[in-house]
């Protein structure tokens, strides 16, 4: 079976719904609490690599950090990435990792199609 990490914040309902949904499914990711041990730059572009999406698909545009940084639709895809390592509180969650691909967990279901 694929080895999984979700990038997870428990307050957030997708996120708990999706590693409920995996748990359904028999599988047990690797959470990374990425508030508290957020992403680097690097990790980042390679999620956005292997999900196919672009930074500004990967940011919460709606929090205030947002709009604090002067970053909008049209901010360059190394500072979205830059502010998503500096503020992973920007990051949409929950991210499902493969080995090989990358998606977001909205809808949940989403990460069924990584097992």
């Amino acid at each position: 079976m694929t080895q999984l990490t979700v990038w997870h914040n428990p307050r957030c309902s997708k996120s708990r719904a999706t590693l409920a949904l995996l748990d359904e499914h028999g599988v047990t990711p690797n959470v990374v609490f990425y508030l508290e041990t957020p992403p680097t730059a690097d990790e980042i572009k390679q999620v956005l690599e292997r999900s196919g999406k672009t930074a500004i698909e990967l940011v919460r545009m709606g929090e205030n950090v947002f709009s604090d940084l002067n970053l909008s639709k049209a901010s360059t895809e190394e500072s979205l990435i830059e502010a998503m390592a500096s503020n992973p509180i920007l990051i949409e969650r929950p991210v499902v990792i493969s080995k090989d691909r990358a998606v977001l967990g909205r809808p949940p279901e989403n990460a069924l199609n990584l097992i």
